[in-house]
């Protein structure tokens, strides 16, 4: 196993970690940005270095932004590590990764963690069969290889990425059957107070609407306020169910997109131990880190959505800024320096950011699809349900780690990842006590699956 030392290593390659590390290069410092993936991108610039123009002009404006970050990194000393699959990063700032089969190490002076976010759970009656994906998968397979699904497809759900893949469906030549969204008028009117600083980023309001009028003036059936969502079949998905406004609705489809928002990966933050806190906005577990990103474990970082949502544009900013406390804190800028070169940077972060709470507000996920019935499938890998975590709780299991011990809930492949928030709060709603005050797993390595004859290796 090789052991490289650099003074910081960066986990991700999105937009903050594209931008940190350049950043960090540019100040003097040796960075090495390691990321899983075959090209630098993350989720929202996917595959951006080997998208054809036609595939760029597809996706729109706000993806082909991403070329110009990738070509920063390529033109930089940043020394990037594609298809680095780290599953160790510790308070030391040791990061261990498997590359090519083999185990390599690097240790660093400090290390930026930039995984971005992940979807949230959406568990549903039939969330589980053939034919069913969340949006997210589906925009991944559109952006790293072009593919699309060959038959009409059902949206469902909430937030923006609904809608921005609807209206890149409808550029690939994709037919869209109905888009069924749970939004419904109570949402804009809880909205209503931060109406004022969203009509500050109209920008971003234009864009949304921009993308609704598309989609309404393709002639496709659109229905809101959607309730008890679920998809039928035995085999496969044969069609999704719902109610608006007290009338049982039906489409048959034999491909459901669900989507209701995006939340921090916090597995290796997690695993660190660092402090995180239970957000009532977004509704998930966001990190603790001060003004640069650093946690209250010295020298480690945190900046882009694995901090709390805010965006691609605001991802890249917060990785700059982490790459200036970075740098002051490795003793390359002074303080005032630093200061200087950081005010900008935040002038327009906040400004990025002054419509997140209005989109917190209106596409926060409804209850009914994130604390799921008891027949419904929580945990996908060792097929726990909502029943049995409910009966698991009144077995005396207190919190998710608990039920790893109740009934393996957590303890597949994924690590939790997929079933994680809907633990927390499905626990938290039979005890009657508040998410944070139930937890999170408790996240331990390898953060991703390795052979022993790998392990064997180190």
């Amino acid at each position: 196993m090789s052991l490289l030392s650099v003074d910081v290593a960066v986990i991700g390659a999105g937009a903050a970690g594209m931008s940190a590390s350049v950043a960090l290069a540019g100040l003097g410092l040796q960075v090495v940005l390691l990321d899983e993936q075959g090209s630098p991108g993350g989720q929202i610039y996917r595959g951006i270095t080997l998208a054809p123009l036609s595939r760029r002009d597809m996706l729109g404006p706000d993806y082909a932004h991403g070329h110009t970050l990738a070509q920063a990194l390529a033109a930089s000393t940043v020394r990037y590590e594609k298809g680095a699959a780290v599953w160790q990063v510790t308070r030391e700032h040791k990061v261990t990764y498997l590359r090519d089969g083999r185990l390599q190490t690097v240790q660093a002076r400090a290390v930026l963690l930039a995984t971005g976010a992940m979807e949230r759970p959406f568990p549903i009656p039939g969330w589980t069969l053939p034919g069913v994906m969340s949006a997210g998968a589906a925009q991944i397979l559109l952006k790293s290889s072009g593919l699309a699904p060959a038959e009409p497809v059902v949206l469902a759900g909430c937030g923006p990425l609904l809608y921005l893949l609807g209206w890149q469906y409808l550029r690939a030549g994709v037919q869209i059957k109905a888009l069924v969204d749970t939004t419904r008028p109570e949402d804009y009117w809880r909205a209503r107070r931060h109406l004022f600083a969203a009509l500050r980023a109209w920008p971003y309001l234009r864009k949304g609407l921009d993308l609704m009028r598309s989609l309404r003036s393709a002639g496709i059936a659109h229905y809101t306020g959607a309730e008890q969502l679920a998809v039928e079949g035995s085999e496969a998905a044969s069609a999704l169910t719902f109610s608006v406004g007290g009338k049982a609705q039906r489409v048959a489809t034999r491909c459901v997109l669900l989507h209701q928002g995006v939340v921090p990966n916090i597995q290796f933050s997690q695993s660190l131990r660092a402090r995180h806190h239970w957000d009532e906005n977004q509704l998930c577990f966001s990190p603790v880190s001060d003004a640069w990103g650093q946690l209250d474990v010295p020298g480690i970082y945190v900046a882009g959505d694995g901090a709390g949502i805010g965006g691609a544009q605001a991802a890249a900013l917060q990785g700059k800024l982490a790459a200036l406390g970075i740098a002051s804190r490795l003793g390359r800028l002074s303080d005032a320096e630093r200061e200087r070169q950081a005010a900008p940077l935040r002038t327009g972060l906040e400004a990025n950011l002054r419509i997140r709470p209005f989109l917190d507000a209106v596409y926060q996920a409804k209850e009914e699809n994130r604390i799921p019935a008891d027949e419904v499938m929580v945990c996908r890998c060792e097929e726990v349900s909502a029943g049995e975590l409910r009966k698991f709780v009144a077995l005396g299991c207190a919190g998710p780690n608990q039920a790893k011990a109740f009934g393996r809930c957590g303890m597949g492949p994924c690590q939790g990842r997929m079933c994680g928030l809907t633990v927390t709060e499905v626990i938290a709603k039979a005890r009657g006590v508040s998410a944070g005050e139930v937890g999170y797993y408790r996240i331990r390595p390898p953060i991703k699956p390795i052979t022993l004859g790998e392990l064997a290796g180190e």
